[in-house]
């Protein structure tokens, strides 16, 4: 069994060793606290069905804490919406905020495991950022994570991860993500 105080995540070595020299030397940093770096990954996963099945917050609250390692929040309604059979306050869907250890564990599962695993990929787009440095993406499927026995599934979610990073630009940002090994397609 790891040692929980030896252990450090693949990725976090590589950010250290790697990322952050190149990061110095491309873009000039006169001090090592200019470095951009991951702050958070946000997942979050929309469950519509919730409207009319219960149940289905349970499944995706499960799946989403096998994929991301720790447990999840569920949303809640805002207010009631009679056109969508909402009421205020109704259970709508789960998120988790992953920081730290688990955040560049779950990066370098999603970048070398899940991301191959989606069908007919062509890599993720590189204009998703917001102007500050934050990358959005989406899954159809939340089944490519292999923490999901597809057996075992009643239905299968769509899912949207949020990468927050520190970098001022959407350049640095891409700069950050592509000595991750993120895929961009262009």
């Amino acid at each position: 069994m790891l040692d929980a105080a030896a252990y450090s995540p693949r990725l976090k070595a590589h950010y250290r060793d790697v990322v952050r020299p190149a990061m110095k030397e491309e873009f000039g940093y006169s001090n090592d606290m200019m470095i951009p770096r991951l702050d958070k990954i946000v997942l979050n996963m929309g469950v519509g069905e919730a409207v009319s099945d219960s149940k289905k917050i349970k499944s995706a609250h499960d799946d989403m804490m096998a994929i991301a390692g720790q447990k999840p929040v569920i949303t809640k309604a805002k207010k009631s919406i009679a056109g969508f059979k909402v009421r205020e306050e109704m259970p709508l869907g789960v998120k988790v905020t992953l920081r730290k250890d688990r955040m560049y564990d779950f990066l370098d599962r999603l970048v070398t495991v899940a991301m191959p695993r989606i069908r007919d990929f062509r890599g993720v787009k590189g204009t998703a950022f917001d102007g500050r440095g934050n990358y959005a993406m989406g899954l159809k499927e939340h089944i490519v994570f292999p923490e999901i026995a597809y057996d075992k599934i009643d239905q299968i979610w769509g899912m949207d991860i949020v990468i927050a990073t520190t970098a001022r630009t959407d350049a640095e940002a891409k700069a950050l993500l592509k000595l991750f090994n993120m895929p961009f397609s262009n």
